[in-house]
């Protein structure tokens, strides 16, 4: 079956301080919120960057009907505006980072062999109290020849995450590529070093990052 192809961004804080990090971390859960609402399916690379994870870019995967306009509404500078709280005393309070898209992977996968894929069902884990999925919907597809396994979580239905899976290690097979990674790896490099400290596209302002 055909999927459509995801779209891929880069979520960076350039070279800048602890602060600019910080605010890369408080506008991926925002900008996860936000696609969430709209039923787009949003994943973060790596996936475990967590809320106390000091990373300076993560890549994000973008699914679903709609995500190119959602994606556009991002694209480019965002300013986060609040005194510092790594340096109290510190008179900057303006942070950047910045959105870029990213080159789409080779659409040209092949189809990939049912033999060469094993499938393993898990349990939803965790926080969401009474609204956290108990069954096991999430799906881990391994692909038997490389080793490569990827996890889809984002649905409620296990069918569905059985296709994000198989789409997602599709992507992952592209990749593969030396000539592909070294492209994309060049590309990443560039984007986030060009990270304009000016003209946002959106604004947020204070420690509870609340847009303006």
């Amino acid at each position: 079956m055909k999927q459509h192809a995801s779209l891929r961004l880069l979520v960076t804080s350039g070279d800048g301080p602890a602060e600019c990090r910080l605010a890369l971390r408080q506008t991926l859960s925002t900008m996860e919120k936000a696609a969430q609402k709209l039923g787009l399916s949003i994943v973060c690379d790596p996936e475990q960057y967590g809320a106390s994870v000091d990373v300076a870019s993560v890549e994000v995967t973008l699914s679903g009907s709609g995500k190119e306009a959602f994606a556009r509404s991002w694209f480019g500078t965002i300013k986060w505006t609040c005194q510092s709280p790594f340096r109290p005393n510190h008179k900057r309070q303006n942070w950047f980072i910045g959105v870029f898209e990213l080159p789409s992977l080779t659409e040209d996968r092949g189809e990939l062999k049912p033999e060469e894929l094993r499938f393993e069902t898990l349990r939803v884990g965790g926080p969401g109290g009474q609204h956290q999925n108990k069954i096991e919907s999430a799906v881990r597809v391994t692909h038997v020849p490389t080793g490569l396994a990827v996890v889809a979580r984002d649905e409620r239905s296990q069918h569905r995450n059985k296709q994000l899976a198989v789409q997602r290690l599709q992507e992952k097979l592209a990749g593969l590529s030396v000539t592909e990674k070294n492209r994309l790896r060049k590309t990443q490099r560039q984007l986030h070093h060009e990270l304009e400290r000016g003209n946002p596209v959106r604004c947020f302002k204070g420690a509870r990052f609340k847009e303006i």
